[in-house]
């Protein structure tokens, strides 16, 4: 059962059919755009959605709003170092802020950044600073229906390859997520990060951690990966910290905030141009965008989110959701992870070409039908067309995000999401796709407008 009991509740909107196909049609089919209040269930994001502990409330009672030197900064700094060993820990207000002063402070034009898996807005901030973004997903990842317990691994060989010709394409950076959300939430083992570390010492590469759920990760290290049943997942967190060179964290997901992030390295002089522009653009080093009590919440989050009692909560109630939806005869990528439950919509609804978006589809269907908001990962957010919408490139997957928010839903939340995928699943011919009537040309899916497509090609 739950390691906590509800102390504060919010009550949560019901919606009409007619209502929610007014909404939808309103918003041109972009769930981004949908009014809170017009969705029961969101399940867009685990980011910033959590609910906080009363202990956290508590220390944010004690924030310190000093423009300089607050109090607040100096407990927040103790638990970030005595977590990540990083002797420079900067704050930003979240971590795409973090992406964005890295990025800019480490890599010059026209190199490129090599992942395991890049996600949205970290591989739009290495664009951005005029560098490619590669991903090096490990082979195993490709079949999205196996047991194999690391498919967020990158590949060690490509990555070699990589490496090794460098003079060829500069590499500035290699990234490694974890989880590997972009990858379908997959965890990463310690094995590979250990041979990923070696390799990035011997090409005098740097290592940079997304550390937005490592916790996460290392509690499925615990569970998954020979020699770590005996540790704990605070411990398993450390080594992995202290592999890199540094890292970025968002912690509106494992910090179990609603606002807040930061930078951790190791060396001094990256660590100079990231404050300078730090100061510049987000605020002063001891707040960084973020007010004190931010600070303080944040800490106590980062102490909370690796206690063995909270994430097995977390793997046992995304467990019993998979469950639930392997049951109504619709498949998820397998092994079920914890932050989120990847639904393979383009095995849902195989009638939908990936140019009409089966995972947007599924989007829309779940929520005219349940009132639920979840993301597509996908041919939308991956592919591109050329000016008559004709595909380009699509997606390896059709894929729709289920985000599972921390301590928000309980069972019967999620057996209303299963229930919903069920109906669907029982007649998935009814589900029509979507063609782009207008798009941004960075992050489109985040102010994407479409409009249906009645008749399938």
């Amino acid at each position: 059962m739950e390691p906590y009991r509800i102390k504060v509740v919010e009550p949560i909107p019901f919606t009409t059919r007619p209502e929610r196909e007014n909404a939808l049609k309103r918003v041109a089919y972009n769930p981004f755009d949908l009014r809170a209040d017009e969705v029961t269930i969101d399940l867009l994001s685990d980011s910033g959605t959590g609910a906080i502990s009363a202990e956290q409330l508590a220390a944010g009672m004690n924030g310190d709003e000093s423009y300089a030197g607050s109090r607040s900064f100096y407990r927040w700094r103790e638990v970030v170092s005595e977590l990540t060993g990083y002797p420079h820990i900067l704050p930003t207000h979240q971590g795409r802020a973090a992406e964005r002063i890295l990025f800019s402070s480490l890599l010059k034009p026209g190199t490129s950044v090599l992942s395991n898996t890049h996600f949205d807005t970290t591989r739009a901030n290495v664009e951005l600073a005029g560098c490619q973004a590669h991903d090096l997903p490990c082979a195993e990842a490709k079949d999205l229906d196996s047991d194999y317990p690391f498919k967020g691994n990158i590949d060690l060989a490509a990555l070699e390859y990589a490496l090794e010709n460098a003079h060829r394409s500069p590499v500035a950076a290699v990234l490694m997520t974890i989880t590997n959300n972009g990858g379908g939430g997959q965890p990463v083992s310690m094995e590979n990060l250990h041979q990923t570390a070696a390799l990035c010492r011997r090409y005098d590469v740097p290592m940079i951690l997304d550390a937005a759920r490592f916790a996460e990760n290392a509690w499925l290290v615990t569970r998954r990966e020979p020699g770590y049943q005996d540790r704990t997942p605070r411990q398993v967190a450390e080594e992995a910290f202290r592999l890199t060179d540094g890292c970025i964290m968002s912690a509106k997901k494992d910090g179990i905030v609603h606002i807040g992030g930061f930078i951790g390295l190791k060396n001094p002089e990256l660590a100079e141009r990231c404050q300078g522009l730090l100061i510049a653009t987000e605020g002063f080093t001891t707040y960084g965008g973020l007010a004190g009590r931010d600070l303080d919440m944040m800490a106590r989050g980062l102490l909370e989110v690796t206690e063995p009692a909270y994430l097995a909560e977390r793997a046992d109630i995304a467990g019993y959701l998979a469950a639930r939806i392997r049951d109504a005869g619709v498949d998820v990528v397998e092994p079920a992870g914890l932050h989120a439950l990847y639904v393979n919509a383009g095995r849902l609804l195989p009638h939908i070409p990936p140019h009409q978006y089966p995972g947007t589809a599924l989007v829309c269907e779940l929520y005219l039908r349940g009132g639920i908001r979840s993301a597509e990962l996908g041919s939308l957010y991956l592919g591109e067309e050329d000016e008559q919408g004709n595909p380009i490139k699509t997606a390896p997957y059709e894929l729709v995000r289920l985000a599972l928010p921390r301590r928000v839903y309980t069972r019967s939340h999620y057996d209303h999401v299963a229930d919903t995928l069920a109906g669907i699943a029982k007649d998935p011919k009814s589900v029509h796709g979507y063609r782009i009537v207008g798009q941004s040309p960075i992050l489109r899916h985040f102010s994407i407008k479409l409009e249906p497509v009645q008749s399938p090609n």
